[in-house]
C-alpha cells in the first residue's frame, strides 16, 4: 500500500530539494557570510572602526532602498530569473574584490574597494532573497495541506546559514580577505547555477508600473491592508521586533559593562539563539501538524512575551544568555506562522511586492532600537527593555486575539 504513495512523496522531496532547497542553501550561506564577513574584512583591512560602521550601514541602506524594486521586479520577471542575475552579480563582484585585495592588499585601492563590496553585496542580497523567498513561497503554495513544512525547512536553511556562516567567514578571514571573498564567490556562482532549476514564478501583468520606485512598495501595503489576518500578525510582530531589536542592539553594553563578560560571550548569546531557533523550528514543523497555525502561534507569542520581561531583569550572564535563546526559538516559531500564513493568503502575483513590504514593516524596529540603545544610559538600559517587552506582549495579545476566530489560522 505504501510502495505507491511512498515513491511519489521521494520524488516530491527529491524535487524541492533541487528545485527549491539547495539553491536556497547556497544564497543563504553566501548570505550570511557577506552580512558577518565584509564588515569584518573592512576592520581587518582599513583598521578603522569608523569604517567597519560606515560598511555595515552601506550595506543595510541599499537593502532597505532595494525592498520596492525588489518586489516589483520579481513580481514582473519571476523570481527564478532575478535570482539568477542577482546571485550572478554577486559572484561577479566578489570575483572582482577578491582579485583587487589580491593585488592591493592595503591602501586606498582595498579601502576603497571592501566599502564598494559592502554595498553591492548589499543590494544584490537583498534581490537574491526576495526571489529565493518568492520562490520557496510558491512551492508552499504547490505542497498544499504541507505548506508549513516547506516554510520549516526553508527556515531551518535560513537560521543554519546564520549559526554556521559568521564563523565560516571569520575562520576564513585568518587565512586572509581574498580566500574568504573566494568562498562567497563560489557559494555565489552555485546559487546561481541551481537556480536556473527552480521552477518560474507566476508574474504580474505587463501593464504593471515599471517607472515607480514605492510602486511594490504601495502594491504591497494595499496587499497588507486587504488581509486583516496578514496585517494583525505583521502588527504583532513589528511591536516584537522592536524587543528583540533593542536587546540586539543592547547586548554588547549588557553582555560586557553590566555582567562584566568577554565581547565573545556576546556572539555566543546568539549563537545559542541560532541553535535553539532551529531546533524550535522543527519542533514547530510537528507542532503545526497536530495543532494548527493559531495554537502554536499563540503559544509562541506567549513564550516570547514571558522570555523578554524575563531577559531585562536576568540576574546574571547565564540566565540572560537562556532567556534570549528562548525568546529567539520563540520568534522563530511566529516566523513559521507567518510565512505559512502568508503563502495562503497572498496573491501569487502580487507575492514580491507584498513580501518586500512585510519585510519592510518588519525591519524597520531594528533602527530605532539602535537610537533608543544610544540615547539611554547603560543604568537605564533594563528599564527601557522592560517597557518594550511589555509593548511586546500588548502588541502580541491584541494581534492573537484578533486572530482566535480567524478562520485562515484553523484551516
Amino acid at each position: 500500500m505504501s510502495a505507491a504513495v511512498t515513491p511519489r512523496h521521494a520524488r516530491h522531496t527529491a524535487g524541492l530539494m533541487r528545485s527549491i532547497y539547495l539553491p536556497r542553501t547556497a544564497d543563504a550561506l553566501a548570505f550570511a557570510m557577506s552580512t558577518y564577513g565584509i564588515p569584518l574584512l573592512v576592520l581587518a583591512t582599513t583598521r578603522s572602526a569608523a569604517l567597519t560602521g560606515a560598511a555595515f550601514a552601506l550595506e543595510w541602506i541599499p537593502r532597505l532602498a532595494a525592498f520596492g524594486w525588489a518586489g516589483s521586479i520579481v513580481d514582473r520577471r519571476g523570481a527564478a530569473v532575478v535570482f539568477h542575475l542577482a546571485s550572478l552579480g554577486r559572484a561577479l563582484a566578489l570575483a572582482a574584490g577578491a582579485v583587487l585585495l589580491h593585488l592591493h592588499p592595503s591602501g586606498t585601492v582595498a579601502s576603497a574597494t571592501v566599502m564598494v563590496l559592502a554595498a553591492t553585496t548589499g543590494m544584490l542580497t537583498e534581490f537574491s532573497y526576495i526571489a529565493a523567498e518568492t520562490a520557496g513561497t510558491a512551492a508552499s503554495r504547490r505542497a498544499g495541506a504541507r505548506a508549513h513544512r516547506v516554510q520549516a525547512v526553508l527556515l531551518g536553511i535560513d537560521q543554519t546559514a546564520t549559526l554556521a556562516g559568521p564563523a565560516l567567514a571569520g575562520v576564513l578571514l585568518l587565512v586572509g580577505p581574498p580566500p574568504m571573498l573566494a568562498v562567497i564567490t563560489v557559494l555565489s556562482f552555485l546559487a546561481a547555477l541551481l537556480a536556473l532549476r527552480t521552477p518560474p514564478s507566476p508574474v504580474a501583468p505587463a501593464r504593471a508600473p515599471k517607472g515607480q520606485t514605492g510602486a511594490g512598495l504601495l502594491t504591497g501595503w494595499r496587499i497588507i491592508r486587504s488581509l486583516p489576518a496578514l496585517g494583525w500578525l505583521v502588527t504583532g510582530l513589528t511591536l516584537s521586533n522592536l524587543a528583540t531589536g533593542l536587546l540586539q542592539a543592547a547586548g554588547p553594553v549588557i553582555v560586557v559593562q553590566h555582567f562584566g563578560q568577554s565581547t565573545t560571550a556576546v556572539g555566543l548569546v546568539w549563537s545559542a539563539a541560532a541553535a535553539a531557533t532551529l531546533l524550535a523550528v522543527t519542533i514547530c514543523r510537528f507542532a503545526l501538524d497536530r495543532l494548527g497555525l493559531w495554537p502554536v502561534g499563540a503559544a509562541c507569542a506567549a513564550l516570547a512575551s514571558l522570555a523578554c520581561l524575563a531577559a531585562a531583569q536576568a540576574p546574571d550572564y547565564l540566565s540572560y544568555l537562556v532567556l534570549v535563546a528562548v525568546l529567539m526559538a520563540a520568534e522563530g516559531g511566529m516566523t513559521v506562522v507567518l510565512r505559512t500564513l502568508r503563502s495562503r493568503l497572498i496573491p501569487p502575483e502580487k507575492f514580491g511586492s507584498t513580501l518586500s513590504a512585510t519585510i519592510l514593516i518588519l525591519l524597520l524596529p531594528f533602527p530605532v532600537a539602535g537610537v533608543l540603545t544610544a540615547l539611554t544610559p547603560p543604568d537605564a538600559l533594563s528599564h527601557v527593555i522592560t517597557a518594550c517587552a511589555a509593548l511586546q506582549a500588548l502588541g502580541l495579545f491584541c494581534a492573537f486575539a484578533r486572530l482566535r476566530t480567524d478562520p485562515t489560522l484553523h484551516t
